[in-house]
């Protein structure tokens, strides 16, 4: 595992946008529907690195909805995150925790 210490934020922004771009996010049409919601699930990940997040954390903080909305959008979301990040890649870096919720871990 390579960990990155920056403290410059202008940095992290840009070195997070990089590895967006990589992973098929358009960071300059990334601003509706479905994209955006990938993305603000990608960042919140990203930012917890090694967690695992529950599906009410995720539903709080990404859709910020403050109940259980009865669906499965996290799962939804997810899969599709998948798809982007780990298609045609051996190790897979989006991990579903059964019972708990999802984690983002490199070198699965």
């Amino acid at each position: 595992m390579r960990i990155l210490v920056v403290e410059d934020e202008k940095k992290i922004a840009a070195f997070i946008r990089k590895g967006l771009a990589e992973a098929g996010f358009n960071p300059l049409v990334c601003h509706r529907g479905d994209d955006a919601l990938e993305l603000a699930l990608l960042e919140y990940l990203l930012r917890s690195p090694g967690r695992v997040l529950t599906r009410t954390q995720l539903c709080e903080q990404v859709w910020d909805y403050h109940f259980d909305p009865g669906t499965n959008v996290v799962d939804v979301c997810i899969q599709r995150l998948r798809r982007k990040l780990d298609g045609g890649f051996a190790v897979k870096l989006a991990q579903t925790v059964r019972g708990v919720g999802y984690t983002l871990k490199a070198g699965a």
